[in-house]
């Protein structure tokens, strides 16, 4: 199985270990990995915005960086649902819709590929400890996925799952949002990491890094020892012992 990763801003400027624990449970599941190096950002930023015209430049060399690729994996799910976004966008174009279809069909977060085409749900993973996860918006709103990670993280051996209160509530991030809203947004991570901190968790999983950074940051700041991981890592995690405490990775 061919895959090209696409590695999203985030993963690939700041938390660049996410990339590469994805990478190293794919290629354990026997896949052949490549990456294509002309990708750049998805234009979700620049889309959200209102800056239609700027961000169609982006998406365009996605399309292209991708065109050859069988299989599309990234860490995250809004990243991957922006890719769902681009025929309709560029519905009518008839040099580009085509395109827009081809990468939107071929595109799958980490998860999803590993749960829903490659038919996996044990990937051998061991992590002693308590954890809850943090649904992001964007990977169950507009992507539509709500059960892969969790059907993945229930065959992690040693690992106790506690349910988080209010899991459908936003963190406050958003993107944009957050530096937009700054007020209303550190209302929102506030009660996201309240909630997160009543669980008894020592970790917080999720599959989408803008989240984490955004609860690990409010997390540190109220002094909680709670880890954070990108569930990459804890699938790539086969030592079941881990240092606990503190937000960075």
């Amino acid at each position: 199985m061919k895959v090209s990763i696409f590695s999203t801003c985030l993963v690939d400027l700041m938390t660049p270990k996410v990339g590469i624990a994805m990478v190293e449970v794919l290629e354990r599941l026997g896949c052949e990995i490549d990456y294509p190096a002309s990708q750049v950002c998805c234009g979700q930023p620049a889309y959200n915005s209102g800056y239609l015209k700027d961000s169609k430049l982006a998406m365009k060399n996605m399309m292209l960086a991708f065109e050859s690729s069988d299989y599309v994996v990234g860490p995250s799910g809004s990243c991957i649902a922006m890719f769902h976004e681009y025929p309709k966008i560029f519905k009518g174009d008839p040099d580009w819709e085509l395109k827009a279809i081809t990468l939107k069909e071929k595109s799958y977060e980490f998860t999803q590929f590993i749960v829903k085409v490659l038919g996996i749900t044990d990937v051998g993973a061991s992590l002693d400890g308590t954890a809850t996860y943090h649904r992001s918006c964007h990977m169950t709103r507009l992507l539509g996925e709500k059960e892969t990670p969790f059907q993945l993280l229930e065959h992690v051996k040693g690992l106790h799952m506690e349910p988080l209160k209010n899991s459908d509530n936003c963190c406050g991030f958003g993107g944009t949002f957050s530096v937009k809203m700054p007020d209303i947004s550190e209302q929102m991570v506030d009660e996201k990491s309240s909630c997160v901190i009543d669980t008894g968790a020592d970790i917080l999983i999720s599959a989408d890094m803008g989240c984490l950074l955004n609860i690990g940051g409010r997390l540190s700041r109220k002094g909680e020892p709670v880890k954070i991981m990108h569930i990459a890592e804890v699938l790539n995690h086969l030592n079941p012992v881990i240092a606990k405490g503190g937000s960075q990775n």
